[in-house]
């Protein structure tokens, strides 16, 4: 006897329809699953086994042989124990195989009891069962509101008896549920009005919100890096329908069993400096997402940043231009989404303390030299604003903090900007002036004599490089659309040339 069920695979965080093919046939007992199987794939006979008797099914006491197609793709996870248990139900004469193995998809992890367990990548997988016309797609249950986030008709049950009893028509239906709910909430807990003094680092953060920049921070300890790296997310406009549906398939993947609905709040990510390059870019064994993609459509921070393995930082140069992080395995490649925004903060010196007005640095000038020189010239080139801030004094820090800003009204300084952005790119999603190529972003920054009289100065006193000319153009585009200009003029330039502090360092070395 032969069976087939419809189940789905993930590939980065792409699916791919799996056809599970089983094949009853005489001869001495025994359990073969083909179709480039992983571990987790070839332990599923065990699962499967017990979760069949343990429900209240026979196990046929035939040679099975499981398939599953395609088989030149490596098969991943534990997905596919529920279509292949119901692939033996079906195959033995156990549960009437109608028109619901062409009707339905499935997938989730067997207990050895028979009860289902969450997996990974269930968005993906229903984004994919969606695409191939698939009228409904089973699931478990905590994998349910993931599923019908999209908008596909989703069962949900929380065993293989249930199951069974509902393809079977013993049990009338399983639970099809709501609309699936905004599973997180938007607040963030922290506002830019908590912040004292460091009007500089609040201005440029504004423009990376405004434009999509990335953003390094200069300071001594205790004068608010962390503090207000932390707060770009609040500065930032609510993820769109379609962002949502990324970030979610992105942690679904790679942050575990995700059981809500979409995400609604950008992601902010903040691994500690002693992160490898897999943690990083990802990769691994199973080759999961790292910290990159799972700041996609949100925020990176790196804290500390010259304390980070040069390997790492190097790593990152790819996803900082390409918005994509490729991860290269043996038999094949995967390439996952990695359009974040790259906050970092660094200490100026080994001890922490150059610059400082009253505790005095100890460092050498090799000692700097060497510390800063941690950060190579073609990472620090895809840094849009490099801010040194100084150390506050007791009057900043005791004032009123009614008169700061708060992060609301920054917000729609922001959105205004953006708006603009859309409407002269002509994108509604990621038309932000970071993301604009070298020839467009010229175009749309036509310098009259003065203002590229001040560039060629900028390029010629700091040895700046194209691509660093690049993104001093992209950030006096934004600067202008958070003043409401149409052009570019010279003081626009010039608050744009203050925000790279590195290169102006490196050029009085």
């Amino acid at each position: 006897m032969l069976s087939r069920v419809h189940s789905v695979g993930v590939r980065g965080v792409e699916g791919y329809p799996v056809l599970v093919e089983l094949d009853l046939a005489n001869g001495l007992p025994g359990y073969t699953t083909v179709g480039l199987p992983d571990s987790a794939v070839r332990e599923s006979r065990e699962r499967v086994v017990a979760a069949v008797r343990n429900s209240g099914f026979k196990m046929p006491p035939r040679r099975i042989t499981v398939n599953l197609a395609p088989a030149q793709a490596r098969k991943e996870g534990t997905q596919f124990d529920l279509p292949i248990a119901l692939a033996v139900l079906t195959a033995s004469g156990q549960l009437p195989g109608q028109d619901w193995p062409g009707r339905y998809c499935f997938v989730g992890e067997l207990a050895l009891d028979g009860a289902l367990r969450p997996v990974r990548g269930v968005l993906a997988m229903a984004l994919e069962a969606k695409a191939r016309g698939f009228e409904a797609i089973v699931v478990p249950a905590e994998n349910a509101d993931e599923a019908r986030a999209i908008g596909l008709k989703t069962f949900s049950g929380s065993s293989l008896r249930e199951v069974a009893d509902f393809l079977s028509g013993a049990r009338p239906g399983l639970d099809a549920g709501r609309p699936a709910p905004a599973c997180v909430s938007d607040a963030y807990g922290v506002d830019f009005n908590d912040v004292k003094g460091q009007a500089l680092a609040k201005r440029a953060l504004e423009i990376a919100a405004a434009g999509g920049h990335n953003v390094l921070l200069i300071g001594p300890p205790g004068v608010g890096k962390s503090m207000l790296a932390r707060r770009l997310v609040t500065i930032l406009p609510p993820l769109t329908h379609g962002e949502s549906v990324e970030v979610t398939r992105v942690h679904s993947v790679g942050s575990g069993r995700w059981t809500g609905g979409l995400v609604l709040r950008r992601p902010f990510r903040a691994p500690h400096h002693t992160a490898s390059t897999v943690s990083l870019i990802g990769g691994g064994p199973a080759g999961r997402p790292g910290e990159a993609s799972l700041a996609h459509g949100g925020v990176l921070f790196l804290d500390e940043l010259a304390e980070f393995g040069r390997q790492a930082l190097e790593a990152l140069r790819q996803p900082l231009e390409d918005f994509k992080a490729v991860v290269a395995r043996a038999r094949e490649s995967v390439e996952y989404p990695a359009r974040f925004q790259l906050v970092a903060a660094t200490n100026p010196c080994p001890c922490g303390w150059r610059g400082h007005a009253q505790r005095g640095c100890v460092c050498t000038p090799p000692a700097v030299q060497n510390y800063l020189g941690r950060l190579s010239g073609p990472l620090l080139d895809r840094i849009d604003l490099q801010v040194e801030m100084s150390a506050l004094g007791f009057g900043q820090w005791a004032g009123d903090s009614q008169a700061a800003e708060s992060s609301a009204q920054i917000l729609e300084r922001v959105l205004a900007a953006r708006r603009v952005q859309s409407v002269r790119l002509g994108r509604p999603d990621f038309a932000l002036n970071a993301y604009v190529g070298p020839r467009d972003i010229r175009a749309q920054c036509e310098l009259d004599a003065e203002g590229l009289e001040l560039l060629e100065t900028a390029a010629t006193r700091f040895s700046l490089s194209a691509r660093s000319l690049d993104r001093l153009l992209r950030v006096s585009r934004t600067i202008a659309d958070l003043g409401g200009s149409p052009g570019v003029r010279a003081h626009h330039l010039s608050e744009a040339v203050q925000y790279r502090s590195l290169d102006r360092s490196r050029a009085q070395a």
